[in-house]
């Protein structure tokens, strides 16, 4: 049986020979092991059967149980690896010291009963074996193969049913390894053959993880990638310790940093202080925030690299930082090409929409000027408040009892001349009336309020600027209102009153009081200031009496600058 033994060595053998032609750094370093072991086991049952002696027979028996104590350890460790579920280290550390003292124990053979009581050599022809008396430590063997055969079967189950990320083919696989290696060692002690199956079973299990390893790389996305890349010559790869020490760099990297081939391995990046001062930066940056991974560096030649900072990792553990490099020129021309377009559209869109808001300015204020030229009583109204708007703004922003933004003074200055737009629904009889209206016509009158506030919402409805059309509202609906509720239309009370409706109350009554109506002549400025303090705190808010007062100089500043206007 010498020629049976010899040929699966061989096959064996072969099989480990084309897997260090395939091998690959990134291999499971279980597979490498499994083809040690097959190898060696499958040597020494050719040894056993052309042992010429006893102490031949007891070392080639010694070496063939290598394979029995730790293949099927190998093979569990690797389907646990290659169906992504993580094994923690002290049981994978537990099940090597199980492996490791069971093999000690058959290396023991011949000095303790522990794995065999007894022992004896036999020869018949050509071919040798040991006859064997099975000790305890045999029967912990047998029961250590079941745990590891049984874990794989369930990791194997498991997967096929609920890890979308295993290859199924991968999985048939290493189950129809799972079924042989069974298969080869029950046979023998189930049929009292006179040759054993075991190496048989090693052999096949090699040829079948010769098509594990010709498909393995291709499910190790990361791994392929890198690969590719390096192999493509178009990415740079740097290393650079926790010490900030050079590791090493690919070819591409020199390309694209000539400074590389100053650098000595192991010693400080910084022996070429210009790569060293940015390689140092970008590396502090990702350091402090790993979001920031990515950076840009730009040639005097015009080429734009792009940097990405990542760690370095030996295993699980971190050993330093990488530094991927790539010509990122053209994407980077057309991304600055996309902006430049974008920022010259932008401003574009800025000049139409400011266009389309000038015309919209001064279509509103077109309609309240067509308002006021029915008014009889109201020439040049809608102007001087606006500005009696704006100079009441000046001094209520410097109260920091009111916070007012910038935007919402805008939007009331540019609602001012569209608080009486709501005259435009009253009729002409009354609204150019020469005199002092009855009370009849008073009621009529003051529907203009909420006319106009209805008006404005409908011309400004479908807009973007919200807050705009809330102010102008506001501003037409409730101008009238009193702080001490007694106004119109809502009757609103103290702070309910908006507060640019507030401020636009001041503002109207002031002009109203310092113009010339058709019935009644203007008032002096004393006049109508002593009118205006009367009024806070009951037709005027009391909080915006401070902001009159210093508003007062620059108002009749601006009134008699005026004229009869």
């Amino acid at each position: 049986m010498i020629w049976y033994y010899s040929v699966l060595f061989v096959a064996a053998a072969v099989c480990t020979l084309i897997y260090a032609f395939l091998w690959h750094k990134h291999f499971d370093v279980n597979l490498t092991l499994m083809f040690l072991a097959g190898s060696i086991s499958n040597l020494g049952y050719l040894m056993l059967a052309d042992a010429q002696t006893a102490q031949e027979a007891i070392l080639a028996n010694k070496l063939s149980y290598f394979g029995a104590c730790f293949g099927p350890l190998f093979i569990m460790l690797l389907i646990f690896n290659l169906c992504h579920i993580r094994l923690g280290s002290r049981l994978r550390k537990l099940f090597f010291t199980v492996s490791t003292v069971i093999y000690m124990s058959v290396l023991l053979t011949g000095k303790s009963s522990m794995f065999y009581e007894e022992i004896v050599f036999e020869r018949k022809g050509s071919a040798s074996w040991l006859t064997k008396t099975y000790g305890p430590m045999h029967t912990f063997f047998i029961a250590t193969i079941a745990v590891y055969t049984f874990i794989s079967f369930v990791v194997l189950i498991y997967s096929y049913i609920r890890k979308r990320d295993a290859s199924r083919y991968m999985i048939s696989l290493l189950f129809t390894l799972e079924v042989v290696a069974v298969a080869g060692y029950a046979a023998r002690r189930f049929f009292e053959w006179k040759f054993e199956t075991v190496p048989l079973a090693y052999a096949l299990i090699l040829v079948i993880f010769l098509f594990i390893v010709y498909r393995i790389n291709l499910y190790d996305i990361d791994d392929v990638a890198i690969d590719s890349l390096v192999e493509k010559g178009i990415t740079g790869f740097v290393s650079i310790d926790l010490k900030n020490n050079y590791l090493g760099s690919n070819d591409a990297a020199k390309k694209y940093f000539p400074q590389l081939n100053m650098l000595t391995v192991d010693r400080p990046v910084t022996q070429n202080a210009e790569f060293g001062e940015m390689a140092l930066r970008w590396i502090d940056i990702f350091a402090k925030d790993q979001n920031k991974d990515k950076h840009h560096f730009d040639t005097e030649d015009g080429k734009i690299y792009l940097i990405t900072v990542n760690f370095l990792f030996d295993g699980r553990r971190k050993r330093g930082y990488q530094l991927f490099i790539s010509d990122d020129t053209r994407e980077q021309k057309y991304v600055n090409l996309i902006n430049s377009f974008n920022i010259k559209l932008s401003n574009q869109v800025k000049a139409k929409t400011k266009h389309i808001e000038a015309m919209h300015d001064k279509l509103i204020i077109g309609m309240a000027a067509m308002v006021e030229s029915r008014d009889n009583s109201t020439g040049g109204h809608i102007k001087r408040t606006s500005e009696g708007v704006r100079i009441l703004l000046d001094e209520i922003k410097k109260d920091p009892g009111f916070d007012l933004s910038e935007e919402f003074c805008k939007d009331l200055i540019k609602s001012a001349p569209m608080h009486d737009l709501g005259k435009i629904a009253v009729d002409d009889v009354i609204l150019r009336k020469k005199g002092r209206f009855e009370p009849e016509e008073y009621e009529q009158m003051k529907k203009h309020a909420a006319e106009g506030a209805r008006l404005i919402e409908q011309i400004l409805e479908g807009t973007d600027n919200d807050s705009f059309q809330k102010v102008a509202v506001n501003v037409a609906h409730y101008h009238h209102e009193r702080w001490d509720g007694s106004g119109y239309p809502e009757g609103l009370k103290g702070d309910q009153i908006p507060i640019e409706a507030r401020i636009m109350a001041i503002a109207d009554v002031y002009d109203a009081l310092v113009s010339k109506r058709v019935y009644k002549e203007k008032f002096s400025f004393e006049k109508a200031n002593e009118i205006i303090m009367e009024g806070m705190g009951t037709q005027f808010d009391k909080k915006l009496e401070q902001a009159y007062i210093n508003s007062r100089p620059r108002l009749e500043e601006y009134y008699s600058s005026l004229g009869d206007e």
